[in-house]
This record gives structure tokens, C-alpha cells and sequence, in this order.
């Protein structure tokens, strides 16, 4: 009987030890730290847990290039009305296309001529030339060049020398000066189409004047 109660008392001991020892192991395990999320601030995380994005983001590709263009400046026009027509002429068949306007120097022909001082000295100059049977003059009465005396105005320099020439070995101290005028030009800037066997000339008027010379593409 007391060895009963013995085997009992030392059942119970031994039961109460392990209840005691399972309590304390649970209120020592480590609990996940609470995750604080602020507004507007990403989550941290640790490097192993964040995902490789090199292997599951697509790369970028680059954009195959552009292919070559040729361009050319074709002119000069020499007025605004032969640009138009070439300009519209030629649009539907080439990629890009402007005009452009550019002041050029134009000879408008080489003068021979008399400087006087005052009306007097022409009108005097003028009898000396009639008298010596010079017939093609002219005085000028106003502008830039008043009281002087036009002898010929040429196109071409070769002539204007004889007129010269011709002139001077009468006595008179006659000068030469070529005639410049700033005049607009007009050209035509376009891309050439790919397609080979492209003709620009096909499409102007009187294309053996114009000039065309390659530019890079704007």
C-alpha cells in the first residue's frame, strides 16, 4: 500500500517538472518583430528575400537605326514663281522638303561713264562729246549718279573696253564700273526617296541652269 502511494507521489513530481519546463520554453521562443509601414516609404527587405530582377525583367532593346538620307540644294531660281512650281513638282515624290531665300550679287552689265561735278560741267561735257561726233550719251539729272554722263551700259566687258577705249582717245577722262545689284535667290533643300534612279530633272523647268549639290540632312 505505501509502496503505491510512493510510485504515485513520484508520477505526479515528474508530470508537474515537464508542465514546468514546457512553459518556460514557449514564453522563451523569439516572435517576428512587428512590421511598421509608414505612408508613402517603401518596405525594407532583406537581400535574400528580394528577388533576382535581372533575370525576370526584359532588357531594353535599342531602336534599329535610321536609314541613310541624301539631300540636295537645287538652284538657283530666279524668281519666286519658278520655285513654286519645282517646289510643288517635286513634293509628292521626295521625303522632305523647304525653300530657302538667299541675297546674291548679280552683274547687271559694266557702265562706261562721265563724272562732273555740277550741272554745268555735264551739260559742257555733253556739247564737247556731240561736237567730236559722239551721239549715244546721256545726261543724268537725278539719283545717286546725277550729272553724270552714261556713255553704254554692256553686258559683256569685252565691249565695254572698246566703248572705253574709244572714249578716252577723244580727250575725255571715261571710267568703267561694273553694275551689281543684290537680287533674291531661291533653292530647294529635299531629301532624296530610297528607291534608286530617282531623276530631279524630270520635275523643273529648264533644268540644265540649275545646280544641285548634296548637304547634310537637317
Amino acid at each position: 500500500m505505501v509502496t503505491g502511494l510512493r510510485l504515485t507521489v513520484v508520477i505526479l513530481f515528474v508530470a508537474n517538472v515537464a508542465a514546468a519546463a514546457l512553459i518556460v520554453l514557449r514564453t522563451h521562443v523569439p516572435q517576428p518583430p512587428l512590421a511598421v509601414r509608414v505612408p508613402g516609404v517603401p518596405a525594407l527587405h532583406l537581400l535574400h528575400e528580394v528577388p533576382d530582377l535581372r533575370e525576370s525583367s526584359p532588357r531594353p532593346r535599342l531602336s534599329a537605326p535610321k536609314a541613310a538620307m541624301r539631300c540636295l540644294k537645287l538652284g538657283p531660281f530666279t524668281t519666286q514663281a519658278e520655285m513654286r512650281l519645282a517646289f510643288a513638282a517635286l513634293g509628292p515624290h521626295v521625303g522632305q522638303i523647304q525653300y530657302t531665300v538667299a541675297d546674291s550679287a548679280v552683274s547687271r552689265g559694266w557702265w562706261v561713264y562721265l563724272s562732273a561735278s555740277d550741272r554745268a560741267e555735264a551739260l559742257s561735257k555733253a556739247r564737247e562729246l556731240s561736237a567730236r561726233g559722239v551721239r549715244d550719251y546721256y545726261v543724268i539729272t537725278a539719283g545717286e549718279r546725277q550729272n553724270s554722263i552714261s556713255l553704254g551700259l554692256f553686258q559683256d566687258p569685252a565691249n565695254a573696253r572698246r566703248r572705253l577705249t574709244q572714249i578716252r582717245a577723244l580727250g575725255f577722262a571715261a571710267q568703267l564700273r561694273q553694275r551689281v545689284e543684290q537680287v533674291p535667290q531661291y533653292y530647294i533643300e529635299f531629301a532624296l526617296p530610297p528607291q534608286p534612279g530617282f531623276t530631279w530633272q524630270r520635275y523643273v523647268a529648264h533644268p540644265d541652269i540649275l545646280v544641285a549639290r548634296t548637304l547634310a540632312c537637317g
